[in-house]
């Protein structure tokens, strides 16, 4: 890697699969600015034609929880039993829930 490419930002790559809905990060890639990382993903990560969308995103942008935050950061989220559904029966004909 020259030194010019060693001062590229990181970008993640996340690409939505022509039957996927969502898109799922594949890999991290260094570029000049966000329209070559687009070029870049598009040649590095479908290779054959199997997306429809492409996402760059500079890592540095990325705000994430750590792992030692797993149990503070998830504890609200038990308070609230309204958000699953354990108060009503689902009739077995009722598709993808």
């Amino acid at each position: 890697m020259s030194p010019q490419q060693q001062e590229w930002p990181l970008y993640e790559v996340f690409v939505r699969g022509k039957r996927g809905l969502n898109h799922v990060h594949v890999g991290s890639l260094h570029a000049a600015d966000d329209r070559m990382a687009l070029t870049h993903a598009r040649d590095l990560y479908t290779r054959r034609n199997e997306g429809v969308s492409i996402w760059v995103v500079r890592s540095a942008h990325i705000a994430a929880s750590t792992r030692d935050e797993k149990d503070p950061f998830f504890a609200p989220s038990a308070d609230k039993v309204y958000r699953h559904p354990t108060f009503y029966d689902i009739p077995d004909d009722v598709p993808h829930i």
